[in-house]
């Protein structure tokens, strides 16, 4: 396998001759070094729309990088799980901001993100309110970023209430990825979700509100989908209020055109003020979701690599480096400088090749293995699609099954307390990390010290350093063939 750039040492400011450099100094090993082939399931033309877009593509989202721009903050329906907070830097969830942007001063943070931040390849406007209801915010902030910066992907998150009223525009304004939260299409359902909506110039509540949401989001994504935007569904599973329902969601939304559905937990706690988190709603837990994940097999594509992020998130998926980029210290002056993204993407597009040999060359070991065995697999990673980070800084794990068939990505566990505070482990912080563990067989890491793997072992979790800077598929098919071994006639060939 090729020597690799390490994608973690771009994550911060630098110049496009320094990554020059290093891409030459690397050599390149592929026949195809530069070029993008899409995957084999899908059609070129739909591969290149979202290659390289974190949220509307797994594989993606291990180079390319996100940032939201809060310059909505009106909303025009109420919902029980959402409380649009300010200044709450340590909060990681939708609705959250800690500062409010002028269109104008949404220009100049994304001018200064996309000089420092070569992995930006997204602008969304996710609120803190609504997008479209806010429209008039929302329309200036992209014409001012698509006038200077024209190759990033516009996107738009909405509640769908407005939405049949601005598919026109999107489509003029080459916005072609567009995010509707659709929690049920029962509207006796939604009455447990939504107290209310305002729409044509009054408030609705109970029975009819819901008839009305309904109506106008599936209404706004057969007209996207007519027009050949790609639309994400996010739905939030309630446990005891939509949780079944959302399979019916599941099939609905397909029907209609949606490309991707993304079935979240509901986060719930009552320090966030919302209603279901002061009256105890609970959220899902992991093994819930993922059944109701399988459940929904067969029916529209399901994301299971999203973080929930913030209203100003900033950076890769999983990351949010948005506290470096608040208005003190953006400059009133900002100009463009493409260098930086562009060399940044001619190493990606190395790093990709490399990539899928890797994973062909883990589908092969695999397929010596003859084990009925499935497991869950965790990794700790930075990005790159490598095993690249140390176990005691890990703030999410990313989750697979491997077995004899092959590996596959199952979704993403949050952290609520990192092992190393400081560079020292905390033994009082592990029962955090082995409650977000549960049901995981084995841990890769970058590097793990012996009283946390004695820990997890004690736990009944294998843990190891052994495949550091590994691709994750080489990393997982090699420790699924060192458990299981291979069969007879594989090892005398």
């Amino acid at each position: 396998m090729a020597s690799f750039v390490s994608l973690d040492s771009l994550s911060g400011t630098t110049s496009a001759d320094a990554m020059r450099q290093a891409l030459g100094a690397s050599g390149c090993q592929s026949s195809s070094c530069g070029s993008s082939g899409g995957p084999g399931d899908m059609p070129a033309d739909l591969w290149a729309r979202i290659k390289d877009h974190p949220c509307y593509s797994e594989e993606a989202h291990h180079y390319f990088a996100r940032m939201h721009v809060a310059v909505a903050p009106a909303c025009n329906i109420q919902c029980n799980y959402c409380n649009r907070k300010y200044d709450c830097a340590n909060e990681s969830r939708p609705g959250v901001v800690s500062e409010k942007l002028t269109p104008d001063q949404a220009f100049r943070k994304v001018v200064t993100v996309a000089n420092e931040v070569p992995q930006l390849s997204v602008l969304g406007i996710a609120g803190p309110g609504d997008a479209l209801y806010d429209w008039r915010k929302t329309k200036a902030t992209f014409e001012l970023v698509a006038r200077e910066i024209p190759d990033i992907k516009l996107c738009i998150s909405t509640n769908g209430l407005a939405l049949p009223d601005h598919v026109d525009e999107l489509v003029d304004m080459n916005i072609d990825h567009v995010t509707i939260t659709i929690n049920m299409i029962d509207p006796m359902i939604g009455t447990k979700i939504y107290p209310w909506i305002f729409y044509d110039h009054k408030r609705w509540t109970g029975l009819v509100a819901s008839q009305i949401l309904h109506e106008r989001q599936m209404l706004g994504l057969e007209m996207l989908a007519e027009r050949g935007i790609l639309v994400k569904v996010n739905s939030v599973m309630i446990p005891g209020i939509n949780d079944e329902h959302l399979k019916e969601v599941n099939a609905a939304v397909k029907a209609r055109g949606a490309f991707l559905h993304n079935i979240m937990p509901l986060i719930s706690d009552p320090a966030h003020g919302t209603h279901f988190g002061l009256t105890g709603q609970r959220g899902p837990k992991h093994a819930e979701l993922m059944a109701l994940q399988e459940a929904c097999a067969g029916g529209a594509n399901l994301m299971r690599h999203c973080r929930q992020c913030r209203a100003d998130a900033v950076g890769l998926l999983g990351e949010d480096r948005g506290q470096e980029f608040t208005l003190d210290q953006i400059p009133e002056e900002v100009a463009y400088d493409p260098s930086v993204r562009t060399t940044y993407r001619e190493v990606v597009a190395r790093e990709r090749q490399d990539h899928v040999a890797a994973k062909q060359e883990a589908t092969a070991v695999l397929d010596e293995t003859d084990s009925a065995a499935r497991i869950l697999i965790a990794v700790a990673t930075r990005g790159g699609g490598r095993v690249n980070q140390h176990f005691g800084h890990a703030k999410e794990f990313q989750v697979y099954e491997a077995s004899a068939s092959g590996v596959r990505f199952i979704g993403h566990r949050k952290v609520e307390d990192a092992y190393c505070e400081g560079g020292f482990g905390e033994d009082a912080t592990l029962d955090s990390v082995l409650k977000t563990l549960e049901g995981v067989d084995t841990v890769l890491c970058a590097k793990i010290g012996d009283c946390p793997q004695g820990q997890l072992k004690s736990a009944g979790i294998t843990a190891t350093d052994a495949f550091a800077f590994e691709y994750i598929e080489t990393a997982i098919s090699a420790c699924y063939a060192d458990r299981y071994g291979r069969p007879v006639q594989a090892q005398v060939a």
